[in-house]
């Protein structure tokens, strides 16, 4: 199906809303901002033709790694790894605590039997084991080093019980603490959060908290300065950026970030007081000055961005605000589609952004899920269809510098999260939102051309910022280049 047929499958209400003169925007926006002027040098004669060949982009085209060896055969983790370096320029690999750190003093940095090929590939269950999608580290870091992809670290702090909070580290609280606790079952998939103990404060303030369970109060807050120090001595040097604090702007927005104190009493659960100021600030003083130091969220609401120029004004390094967008849900793809919303719309997307935007930072949008409706035909076109339009507008956005697709294959989500929202298959066949991406980034998005040499011997041409090689042939019939960047 091409792509006229693609699009004849979404309805009159959606195409309203992406017209033509909006697809005009958006194409004079990418003009704006995502291209340069570039003048060089090279050294040919007069009206010689010189190819320009962009080479690597600046814009960055990410996906988790997190099905690494993963997917059941050698021949579908073939195709998976050669993703990354074709169509992903960077890839977000996974630092989750609960699972790097299962035992303990025993982060999972290098590989054992069990984050091999040959034992995924021999797993009838791989859901079942709890190291699912998140790989032993070292080896995912050496095979991106190896192909020149950027990387990217997530998440060193987040309060999450259920995905990141160690059971070692819950289980240092005061029972009085799980005696508190309200236990409630999660109504998407029925399990109890994280260890099936979620502390409740009941009526007691931080303060009274910290003073009741004073020694797992030094602990916590020693607990991950330890961990934020351990990874960065480990891959401070090797990862170009990290998702230093992961969706803190709720507890932010309720006032729940005392400066001074021992405690957050947080929606998660008990943190370090003030805990993403003080994990800033133990990142900016261990990791290179050269690692790009991120908060990520998915609240894009004001206290996202009154939180970040907060921590600003208080001397934070924050390089980039992450953002989020997960169109988990079928039915709102659907609907999408079918013209009845305006989510994930240019003027809501606009509206979202041009307000994080007010931070002065770039954006990278750190995680994105565009789900099928379904995996019939009309199904794979509407996710094809939305992930093209979306990624040309978000594409278009000045402050955005990245976009990072979240489950790259079908099936291989978390818990909770859609079975047909990846790129691929199971099987790792391709779905038409894949071609969707390629044709944009490798064809659309990647400047190829032949310039000539004017009368002082340089060439001139507009282009995608990023590096070129530039080659000519020179009077001995030899090639000659040269690696220049706008």
């Amino acid at each position: 199906m091409n792509r006229k047929e693609q699009e004849s499958m979404l309805s009159e209400g959606y195409w309203s809303r992406w017209n033509s003169e909006e697809q005009a925007r958006i194409d004079r926006d990418i003009e704006r901002f995502r291209k340069a002027e570039g003048r060089f040098e090279v050294g040919a004669p007069a009206g010689r033709e010189v190819k320009v060949e962009q080479v690597k982009q600046k814009f960055i085209y990410g996906a988790h790694i997190f099905n690494f060896d993963q997917l059941g055969t050698d021949e579908r983790n073939r195709k998976y790894k050669e993703l990354y370096g074709t169509l992903f320029n960077s890839a977000t690999i996974a630092f989750y605590w609960k699972t790097h750190e299962v035992e303990e003093g025993k982060p999972r940095f290098r590989a054992e039997q069990r984050d091999t090929a040959a034992f995924w590939n021999a797993c009838e269950d791989p859901k079942r084991q709890p190291h699912w999608r998140r790989p032993a580290t070292d080896p995912v870091v050496e095979f991106c080093l190896s192909k020149g992809i950027r990387l990217h670290g997530h998440t060193l702090v987040w309060g999450n019980n259920t995905w990141q909070y160690p059971e070692w580290l819950m289980g240092k609280m005061p029972i009085d603490c799980f005696l508190k606790a309200k236990l409630e079952r999660d109504p998407k998939n029925g399990r109890l959060p994280g260890s099936g103990l979620v502390p409740a404060f009941g009526d007691m303030s931080a303060d009274e908290f910290a003073a009741f369970a004073p020694e797992f109060t030094v602990e916590l807050n020693n607990a991950i300065a330890r961990r934020i120090i351990e990874v960065a001595c480990r891959y401070g040097d090797k990862i170009d950026s990290w998702d230093v604090v992961n969706e803190s702007a709720t507890d932010f927005g309720r006032g729940l970030h005392v400066p001074g104190s021992l405690i957050c009493k947080s929606t998660y659960g008990p943190m370090p007081g003030d805990y993403t100021y003080r994990s800033f600030k133990i990142a900016e003083g261990i990791f290179p000055s050269k690692a790009l130091l991120n908060i990520n969220d998915y609240n894009m609401s004001d206290a996202y961005l009154n939180q970040t120029n907060d921590l600003l004004k208080r001397g934070c390094k924050i390089d980039i605000m992450g953002a989020q967008m997960h169109l988990f849900n079928p039915q709102s793809c659907l609907d999408i589609a079918d013209g009845k919303t305006d989510a994930e719309s240019p003027a809501v997307v606009r509206e979202k952004f041009d307000r994080l935007g007010r931070a002065g930072l770039p954006i990278h949008l750190s995680e994105i899920t565009i789900t099928a409706p379904g995996n019939d035909e009309r199904g794979q076109a509407i996710q094809a269809v939305i992930t093209r339009n979306l990624y040309r507008l978000w594409f278009s956005l000045e402050p955005m510098m990245g976009i990072t697709w979240w489950n790259v294959v079908d099936d291989c989500g978390a818990p909770g999260e859609p079975s047909v929202s990846g790129l691929f298959s199971r099987n790792m066949e391709p779905k038409p939102a894949f071609f969707a991406l390629d044709e944009l980034i490798n064809k659309e998005w990647k400047t190829r051309l032949t310039a000539k040499a004017d009368k002082e011997g340089a060439v001139q041409f507009r282009g995608f910022k990023g590096t070129y090689e530039l080659s000519w042939e020179g009077d001995d019939g030899k090639r000659v280049s040269q690696v220049v960047e706008i």
